[in-house]
């Protein structure tokens, strides 16, 4: 199958001339200036109408240090329901919404089901926001990939993906979380190690890599029967720890990929007479306020939302001003505590 065609956007050098008027009186006329006469500002609309083009006010605004409004989304893949109560996300979410304040921006906070097509720029256009901040790529890197050739203003928290990509990340270094956390239940004595997540998403899949890298160097065999897949959220994740242990295949640690699933594990093996940490260990990820105060307090990956949150900003902002910002991988250490 042949490959659209991409889509070419008008600048405004081409209403200009079309125009027949150079670019800073098209600039003037776009935002309503009465420097330009009545006659070329209805000319320059219809053109811009005709052609399709957008303004761009967020870079204008940027420039005349007005207030911006961010969007922060967060995408819906088909097969992962996320939530927006989940604690993972409410704490950085409390981060972005404080480096945003710093700059004196405001926010916006929407759960979508992205769509085929530019749904990143419908939700602009419709919401009256300069730009977004995308929770995580859920099943729509490529989608988000084409859209960041021509649209700039997105700032994502999730796994790079490709090296050639539109777009940059900010998020923990996955597989090296997913490594230290299986490393960690090793250093334990744990040898039948269960993997809990649901590898469709990109971070989970790198953290699923980290997993099996530490495996391997150990010299133990990726059992498949240890690898649960498919868990979201608490629920499936204390359904499937019931059900491994109702199988009866034998496992002394528990590797899962968010503190949530973690906390269920816990509950799960708690429920069924197996002690934590005497006889199966546990790690999560995350390491989200709570995970401190739970029953044995959890041994987790941390990762440092607090900064993530504040450069997930400053690359939005840089993008703003007409930048390219990097791509930022955070280091992610294990916290241990009494889970493990």
């Amino acid at each position: 199958m042949a490959d659209k065609p991409k889509q070419q956007y008008p600048q405004m050098s081409d209403i200009a001339r079309l125009a027949g008027v150079s670019k800073s009186t098209v600039s003037r006329a776009l935002s309503g200036s009465t420097l330009v006469n009545q006659q070329t500002r209805d000319l320059v609309m219809r053109i811009a109408r005709e052609q399709n083009y957008r303004l761009n006010t967020a870079a204008r605004n940027f420039r005349l240090k007005e207030s911006l409004t961010f969007a922060v989304l967060l995408p819906s893949a088909s097969d992962v329901d996320f939530k927006l109560s989940d604690p993972f996300f409410l704490e950085l979410l409390a981060a972005i919404a404080e480096a945003v304040d710093e700059h004196g921006h405001q926010l916006l906070l929407s759960r979508i089901s992205p769509q085929e097509g530019e749904w990143i720029e419908e939700f602009i256009d419709k919401r009256s926001a300069d730009g977004v901040i995308l929770i995580g790529q859920g099943s729509h890197h490529d989608t988000i990939d084409r859209i960041a050739e021509h649209f700039k203003a997105i700032s994502v928290w999730g796994a790079k993906i490709s090296e050639n990509q539109n777009y940059p990340v900010v998020g923990s270094d996955n597989v090296l979380g997913g490594r230290r956390a299986t490393e960690h239940l090793l250093s334990r004595q744990r040898q039948r190690i269960v993997f809990l997540g649901y590898k469709s998403l990109p971070e989970v899949l790198q953290r699923y890599q980290g997993y099996c890298d530490a495996l391997d160097v150990a010299g133990i065999a990726v059992e498949s029967e240890l690898v649960i897949d498919g868990c979201y959220g608490e629920a499936d994740g204390y359904s499937a720890m019931c059900h491994l242990i109702d199988s009866g295949i034998a496992f002394d640690g528990v590797f899962a990929v968010s503190d949530v699933l973690a906390m269920s594990a816990i509950l799960a093996l708690k429920e069924n007479g197996l002690q934590v940490p005497g006889q199966v260990s546990v790690v999560g990820y995350d390491d989200i306020s709570l995970a401190a105060y739970y029953n044995p307090p959890l041994t987790t990956v941390h990762q440092n939302l607090s900064l993530g949150g504040k450069v997930l900003v400053d690359n939005l902002l840089e993008a703003l001003a007409g930048h390219t910002p990097e791509f930022v991988s955070l280091n992610p250490g294990v916290i241990v505590r009494g889970s493990s």
